[in-house]
């Protein structure tokens, strides 16, 4: 392995969410540093493409995540290409983006299931193996509505709420195992989850004013970030939220 603490080469890594936006993003940038990588999405076309693209030192698993019932199994099959993850990035998620009144039990459980419960699960998954080599990785990803509420996003902002509180109290319960649990919130970054909000070009430039910066994030902006998160340079950084925001928050 290179001398740099901020080298992934060879660990091998799950990313959720790989076949699109951030996931995707990050899950290339985490095989073009020498990771070897299994990205971990419903749709098997994009993550083939994605496959293809990403070259060698990555795979594939095509699994629905919405159900945290059969995380044990999914852990296992992502465990046959390369061995039990050292890094989990659980960047797989939803947001139905309904109003309060409008928000059915059945669109609050597959929020709450796949962006806080299958996150969780996962990880507890493959926690075994990552103290039995005294070291591994867990990134959450919160949000701006982790903290703070926008319209037609109650269900997806308690999620993510939790996601905070559920990263600090993963750091709590196995950090002292080498096990570093952290989270990245972004802010406003084109995706397909974010479709909405890019396709409104006044919004997005009144997102964009609200930074610091004065624009919206580009998904290269997260890479590093998150390279910092999956390496030895944090050893000793965990139970953080790390916004990356352009400092939206800081406003």
């Amino acid at each position: 392995m290179s001398d740099s603490p901020f080298s992934v080469e060879g660990r091998t890594v799950c990313v959720t969410g790989a076949s699109s936006g951030i996931g995707r993003a990050i899950a290339t940038m985490l095989a073009r540093s020498g990771a070897r990588v299994v990205g971990v999405a419903r749709r098997i076309d994009a993550l083939e493409k994605w496959h293809s693209e990403a070259g060698e030192r990555t795979a594939i698993l095509a699994a629905d995540l919405g159900n945290p019932d059969d995380m044990a199994g999914t852990a296992e099959k992502i465990a046959r290409p390369f061995g039990a993850p050292d890094i989990l990035v659980n960047a797989a998620g939803v947001n139905l983006r309904q109003h309060a009144d409008a928000v059915t039990a059945e669109g609050w459980r597959m929020t709450l299931d796949l962006n806080l419960s299958v996150p969780f699960f996962l990880a507890q998954a493959m926690v075994p193996a990552m103290r039995d080599r005294g070291w591994g990785r867990i990134v959450n990803f919160a949000s701006l509505q982790s903290e703070r509420a926008f319209p037609n996003g109650i269900a997806y902002g308690a999620s993510k709420g939790g996601v905070a509180q559920m990263t600090r109290a993963m750091a709590e319960a196995w950090s002292a195992g080498g096990i570093g649990v952290n989270a990245i919130a972004p802010g406003f970054f084109p995706t397909e989850l974010t479709g909405p909000v890019f396709g409104n070009p006044e919004l997005a430039a009144r997102n964009a004013a609200q930074t610091c910066i004065g624009r919206n994030g580009a998904l290269d902006d997260l890479t590093g970030p998150t390279l910092f998160l999956c390496s030895p340079a944090s050893d000793y950084v965990t139970g953080q939220i790390l916004y990356v925001d352009g400092g939206f928050t800081a406003k």
